[in-house]
Formats: structure tokens, C-alpha cells, sequence
């Protein structure tokens, strides 16, 4: 088979509404198969294959670092470095996809999650210049659905590290998807966002939805301070 059709073949698949089947049937392919045509699903202009495609990128991924860590570790800096500005790309897709492999390898995690961090974090004084923040809300909201992925698996890890000071600037932001991620990684971590500093969020009737991997939940901000939500994926 042809390149071009293997990765027309694997975007169909992505395209399928079960999960469960599409991971059953990468699982049989040759992960140098499945690479490409996933970064391209990242990009692709049907939101289902685009998660679909963070899904499978979580497992393929952890298949290659149980094999070869230095391809897997290859793969994650691929993704830094649509993330630079001097790539000359924007990123879609890669705090998520980076986020969905830590999930499922520690290794991997135990290397690259302060990096997914700094992508919250201004740069400080030139003794302590490890921050990279992004400013598209765009790609913040990958940003904050990938930090909201790993909290249930790395909470003390993440919480050590001050990961809730980060979220709270969020809080404020103009786009009501990234205030809603926000929330939800606050709650997750424990912060139940109580008290009159936070009264304007109760009121906030922002519909969004976020990918949990059996589809999307639709809600507003205020539902999730309501119910105090605070599952897992």
C-alpha cells in the first residue's frame, strides 16, 4: 500500500465513531505506519478524527517507548517543536497528543511534563527562564484539556510543582472555552474555587464541550462549580 493510502485509509478509521475498535485495530499496525498519517489527523478539519487521532497517538506512542525510547523520545520533540515560534508552524493538536502519551507512560511523563507546564508559565528573571506560554487561546485550550488529562494520574506531582497559581490566570481569560478547562483542572486538583472572588465564574453561562474519550460533554462554567466536577477520563 501506498503512502497516500495508508493515510487515507488511517483517517477513515479516526473518522469511526468507537474508540474501542480503532485503537483494537492500531494496535495491529506498525507504529512507522501510523506517525505521519497522525500528525496530519491533528490538523484535520473533522473534530472526531482530530481526537480520535490524540487517542491513538497516546497508545502508538506508548507502544514505542516500551520498544525504543529514544524513537518515542524523537516523537515528543517533534512536538516541542511545532510549539516553537521559530518552526514556523502553530502546534494544533500537540499539547494534546503530548498530554495523552504521558498519560499512559511515566517514563515519558517523568521527561517531558514540566515541559507541558511551562507552556503555562511566562518566562521569569534570567536565572529562571523556563517558561514558554503560549497566548492563543486556541492552543490554549489544548493546553489546559492536556494539563486536565494528566492531573488524576500525576495530582501530587502537578500540584507540587504550583500548577494552580498557572491555572488561575485563566480564570479571566476573554475566550469562555479556556475559562471552562481551567476550571475543570482546578477541580480536579482539589480547589473547589470557593468565596466572592470567584462569584463571577458561578454566573458564567459559557457553553463549551471537551473530549473525555467516549465523546464530548457539553456543558456551561457554571455547571461545573455547581456539581463540583471532579471525574476522571
Amino acid at each position: 500500500m501506498g503512502r497516500r493510502e495508508r493515510k487515507n485509509e488511517i483517517l477513515s478509521l479516526l473518522g469511526r465513531p468507537d474508540l474501542a475498535a480503532i485503537l483494537e485495530t492500531t494496535a495491529s499496525l506498525a507504529p512507522r505506519d501510523l506517525i505521519a498519517p497522525l500528525f496530519s489527523a491533528l490538523c484535520h478539519r473533522d473534530e472526531l478524527v482530530r481526537w480520535h487521532a490524540v487517542s491513538v497517538f497516546g497508545a502508538t506512542v506508548n507502544r514505542i517507548a516500551g520498544q525504543d525510547m529514544e524513537s518515542a523520545r524523537i516523537v515528543m520533540r517533534r512536538f516541542l517543536w511545532s510549539l516553537n515560534d521559530e518552526s514556523g508552524g502553530i502546534g494544533w493538536g500537540a499539547p494534546e497528543a503530548m498530554a495523552e502519551i504521558m498519560f499512559l507512560s511515566r517514563p515519558l511523563a517523568e521527561e517531558y511534563l514540566h515541559m507541558l507546564v511551562s507552556y503555562m508559565r511566562e518566562d521569569g528573571p534570567e536565572a529562571f527562564q523556563d517558561g514558554n506560554f503560549i497566548e492563543l487561546p486556541m492552543l490554549q485550550r489544548g493546553l489546559l484539556w492536556g494539563i486536565g488529562r494528566l492531573v488524576p494520574r500525576y495530582r501530587s506531582t502537578l500540584a507540587a510543582m504550583g500548577i494552580a497559581a498557572d491555572l488561575r490566570q485563566y480564570l479571566q481569560s476573554p475566550d469562555g472555552d479556556v475559562r471552562g478547562l481551567a476550571v475543570r483542572c482546578l477541580l480536579l486538583l482539589g480547589d473547589r474555587l470557593e468565596g466572592k472572588d470567584y462569584d463571577f465564574l458561578r454566573q458564567d453561562r459559557h457553553r463549551f464541550k471537551f473530549y473525555t474519550g467516549d465523546g464530548f460533554l457539553l456543558c456551561t462554567v457554571a455547571d461545573l462549580l455547581r456539581q463540583g466536577w471532579h471525574g476522571e477520563q
